[in-house]
């Protein structure tokens, strides 16, 4: 009967069990969170205060920061939170607003890759009539739609998640409240919760991922007709950090919800959730610092007109 017992709380396993590794843990955390706000705030300042940077792209990238910020806020703040005190207890409210926002933040992020995957083949493609296909009018329709969107996708995860009933033993294996954790804590029938999984995975990780990577085939072409060496490189920089965070951002999706039962490999599942939640919207900013040539002559400017 114990098994059976219904539970309003969650014992979350977090990183680590060892009193010796907590601090340690808690200051690299630390460190990460702080590198993920500056970075990715740095960008979205450079974007609103740099007028060559008034441009559909980089409003769309501005749009990635600030996601970027926003799911790592609600994981990094919890962690650090946990690695302070000895026992990890989330109620379930709290897991699931986690769950929702967490989800919100990671749906809108991929749907604004596929977006700016949109937006590089008509300025590559069609650049004559870029800024009147893609105007602020567009912009601001096409990320709203993709809020609208990632909003009524979380909230469907989550109104299905609130139908379960959750029993001992209420252990989650990991350090926040993730979809694949809460359906193996769950004593109820999952069925639907899996089938909707699945379709939303046919949608999201099929559908968006095609619509984010086949814009790549016309681009190419595009680009390797060009003529001027100065103008393909430009485009190439630009296509380059692009596919380079769609690449970090993929596979540590799909490594993260589409393998084997968690339990089985406990250590990769727990690093493929720290890499997938923590470290990838770190690396965003630093991707597109390094590789985007626009941004880094705004640093420069912005530095010195500091200076």
């Amino acid at each position: 009967m114990k098994n059976h017992t219904t539970v309003n709380k969650f014992v979350l396993t977090g990183l680590s069990d060892l009193p010796s590794l907590q601090l340690p843990l808690f200051l690299v955390f630390l460190l990460i969170y702080l590198i993920t706000l500056t970075g990715n705030l740095l960008i979205i300042l450079l974007i609103f205060t740099d007028s060559h940077l008034h441009t559909p792209m980089y409003f769309f990238l501005g749009t990635l920061a600030g996601l970027d910020m926003s799911y790592s806020s609600v994981t990094v703040p919890r962690i650090l939170f946990d690695l302070l005190r000895e026992r990890k207890i989330i109620s379930m409210r709290s897991c699931i607003t986690q769950f929702y926002l967490f989800f919100f933040f990671i749906t809108s992020e991929i749907s604004v890759l596929a977006v700016m995957s949109y937006d590089r083949y008509i300025a590559i493609c069609r650049p004559l009539h870029y800024m009147q296909i893609m105007n602020w009018n567009v912009c601001v329709q096409l990320v709203s739609g993709v809020l609208v969107l990632s909003t009524i996708n979380s909230l469907v995860h989550t109104l299905f998640i609130t139908k379960l009933t959750f029993c001992l033993p209420n252990i989650l294996q990991s350090f926040f409240c993730d979809l694949p954790q809460l359906l193996e804590v769950s004593c109820s029938d999952t069925f639907i919760n899996v089938l909707f999984i699945f379709l939303a995975g046919i949608l999201f990780g099929v559908g968006i991922l095609g619509i984010t990577f086949y814009p790549y085939i016309p681009i190419i072409s595009t680009v390797l007709k060009m003529t001027s060496k100065h103008t393909r490189a430009k485009a190439f920089s630009t296509c380059s950090s692009h596919l380079t965070v769609v690449f970090v951002f993929y596979t540590t999706v799909f490594f993260n919800y589409f393998r084997s039962n968690a339990n089985d490999h406990l250590v990769e599942a727990k690093l493929a959730s720290v890499f997938f939640a923590t470290v990838t919207p770190c690396l965003n900013p630093v991707i597109y610092s390094l590789r985007n040539q626009e941004l880094k002559l705004s640093i420069r400017r912005a530095l010195q007109r500091l200076q």
